[in-house]
C-alpha cells in the first residue's frame, strides 16, 4: 500500500474538515438545523483545531515509512480516530439517513480499513 497517498488524502480530508469547523462553526450548526449556542460553537471550533492538528501530523509524516513498528504512534492514532469516528458516523447515518453523514461514514470506514492494513502489515520496500 502506498502510504504517502494514504497520509496525503487523510490530511486533506481532516484539514478541510478542520478548517470548516474552526472558521465556520455557526454556519455548520445552522446548516444542520442546530442552535448556535456559544458553548456548542466553541466545542466545534476546538474540534476543528483537533482535526487541523491531525491533518498537520499526517501531512508532515507522509514521507515516513509506516507499518509494522515504523511510525506506530502515528498509525495507531489515525487508526483509532477513523475506527471510532466511522462507528459513530455509521450509527448516526443508520438512525438519521442524511447524504452527508452517510458519505462521511463511508470515507471514515475506508480510511479505518486502510490504516488497519498499514498497522498490522509489515511495510514493503517501494522500488
Amino acid at each position: 500500500m502506498n502510504t504517502r497517498v494514504l497520509m496525503s488524502t487523510s490530511a486533506a480530508l481532516l484539514g478541510f474538515s478542520g478548517l470548516g469547523a474552526t472558521f465556520l462553526p455557526q454556519e455548520i450548526l445552522l446548516y444542520n438545523d442546530m442552535k448556535t449556542v456559544p458553548t456548542l460553537t466553541l466545542f466545534l471550533q476546538v474540534y476543528g483545531a483537533l482535526l487541523l492538528g491531525f491533518a498537520m501530523l499526517n501531512w508532515t509524516a507522509r514521507g515516513n515509512l509506516l507499518g509494522g513498528i515504523y511510525s506506530r504512534p502515528v498509525t495507531i492514532g489515525n487508526f483509532t480516530h477513523f475506527v471510532v469516528g466511522g462507528l459513530a458516523l455509521t450509527k448516526e447515518a443508520v438512525a438519521h439517513p442524511i447524504w452527508m453523514t452517510g458519505t462521511l461514514a463511508v470515507l471514515y470506514i475506508v480510511f479505518a480499513v486502510s490504516f488497519a492494513v498499514v498497522l498490522f502489515k509489515h511495510p514493503a520496500k517501494v522500488v
